[in-house]
């Protein structure tokens, strides 16, 4: 259903058209005197907004004071209680034929749409049965309730605020006397530029409604974030009469945001150290070499007093080898280490075998084995470099642990494996575990268990952050016997 709501709120203008190209609704328009223009642009949008509310929040129509609205209109146009429910049948039966269309349907989201229209229809029903005077008196309850907890506005055609509630005086500070008679720019943030503003002028001025974020100025200077829908209101000859701005508080999620962002360049910066650091072990060894040949040539001239043109080409052959491969190191760290744009179809095999390369050397002189199990056979569809991160990050942490915990034997051991459509990759290590009172805290931001400070406790929360939310896996950790356990799981197509 999550789906399908995100497919209704980019194609209402879809689903309008469906439902007013039912002969019956057309019929209904047409016998009973109804404003074609104004039932479109006003109520259905309303309807299908409300529809949204329902199904997302379990919203009650009693509070939805558009759509009572829009039944107060319908009562004066005559409307029967067999032709309200025409009506509001044709519109479930348009969402239906949306979602067949769409390719959406199955068995159970019909039964949702079923189940929430009768839910709907059931408290309009209730409301349209009552007398004008009982939908004046929820209108006005309503409009009491919209007052206080929802940030809106309205403006007149030339963007002048006649009207605003109480709840957008209390994110903004200012009383509405304040705030009636001023425009846009009494709040505009300087962040915000003109040509943003001129886009939405543009957008509700033809007719249409606009939805994006603003920020905004508060009394004291501060600032917050709303995620603003703005719709024309229209007059029964369908002209443009004024604007109303219904908005939602999201300047948490937007700080919120701004955190994830920081900790993911400060992860990148770490990410970049540990690079840098896997390079310089890399080259440690063909550096050496090349000294020690470099070295040879004058020892053998003092030694024979001269130098052949056999070994001369030979040291020339051995270096121009070691200075290869220090090329080809680059290389390969550049490419893995590039944010990937798009997702990659590979072998998990292919990914782990080469994760495990860049650390072969830290490997070497630390004299950890490495064993891999491979029973995977088939792609998985991820972000190849990311996932390369993530598998050397676990390898490096297990490698730590066990260096500092000065384990003899050291060994890490990984398996990949399929079960259940999904393909799952455990990382086990032998150093001992991490204790019972912190485990639940290592994917914290900023949280390490390295005693040495050397941690900066994001390679966890970034790995986390790379399974969940880019390759839509998960990623836990035990404790067993012998020391501590990942296990990652990736869906398969």
């Amino acid at each position: 259903m999550e789906n399908f709501l995100e497919q209704i709120e980019k194609n209402k203008i879809t689903i309008i058209r469906t439902w007013i190209s039912f002969p019956i609704v057309l019929d209904l328009i047409k016998n009973n005197s109804i404003d074609e223009n104004l039932f479109i642009r006003r109520y259905a949008f309303a309807l299908i907004e409300h529809f949204i509310l329902v199904v997302k929040k379990d919203e009650k129509t009693e509070k939805n004071s558009a759509v009572i609205d829009f039944l107060k209109y319908l009562r004066k146009q005559n409307i029967k209680i067999n032709e309200l429910f025409l009506l509001f049948s044709t519109f479930k039966n348009s969402l239906i034929e949306f979602a067949f269309k769409s390719k959406l349907e199955t068995a159970k989201l019909i039964e949702e749409i079923d189940f929430y229209f009768e839910k709907i229809f059931s408290v309009l029903l209730d409301i349209y049965s009552k007398s004008i005077a009982q939908i004046e008196n929820a209108l006005n309850k309503s409009v009491d309730i919209v007052d206080k907890y929802v940030i809106m506005s309205r403006t007149d055609i030339n963007g002048v605020i006649i009207s605003v509630s109480n709840a957008f005086c209390k994110i903004s500070g200012y009383e509405s006397y304040e705030m009636i008679g001023k425009t846009q720019e009494f709040f505009k943030h300087p962040d915000m530029k003109a040509e943003f503003f001129n886009e939405i002028k543009k957008t509700i001025q033809s007719g249409n409604m606009w939805q994006g974020e603003i920020k905004n100025l508060k009394k004291n200077g501060g600032f917050y974030w709303l995620k603003t829908t703005i719709h024309p209101n229209f007059d029964n000859d369908g002209n443009i009469i004024s604007y109303d701005a219904i908005n939602e508080d999201i300047s948490f999620q937007k700080e919120l945001k701004n955190q994830q962002d920081l900790l993911v360049e400060q992860s990148k910066s770490a990410a970049l150290g540990e690079m840098i650091s896997m390079i310089a072990h890399q080259w440690r060894q063909p550096l050496q070499a090349v000294s020690i040949l470099i070295q040879k040539l004058p020892l053998l001239k003092e030694l024979k007093g001269e130098i052949s043109d056999e070994m001369l080409n030979d040291v020339v052959s051995q270096v121009s080898n070691q200075l290869d491969y220090m090329s080809k190191t680059i290389d390969d760290f550049r490419d893995y280490f590039k944010p990937n744009k798009k997702k990659e179809e590979v072998y998990i095999e292919n990914v782990i075998n080469k994760s495990m390369d860049f650390l072969s050397y830290l490997f070497k002189i630390n004299s950890i084995k490495v064993n891999y199990k491979n029973e995977s056979t088939s792609k998985v569809d991820i972000f190849l470099n990311e996932m390369v991160q993530v598998f050397i990050n676990l390898a490096k942490n297990s490698c730590d642990a066990m260096i500092e915990k000065n384990v003899e034997n050291r060994v890490i051991d990984i398996y990949s494996y399929e079960k259940n459509k999904k393909l799952y990759i455990e990382f086990e290590d032998n150093a001992g575990g991490i204790s019972d009172k912190v485990i639940n805290k290592i994917f914290n931001p900023y949280f390490s268990t390295k005693s040495n400070k050397n941690g900066t406790g994001l390679g966890l929360y970034m790995s986390k952050t790379i399974i969940e939310q880019y390759s839509l896996g998960k990623i836990n950790v035990y404790n067993t016997e012998i020391g501590t356990k990942f296990i990652i799981e990736l869906p398969l197509k």
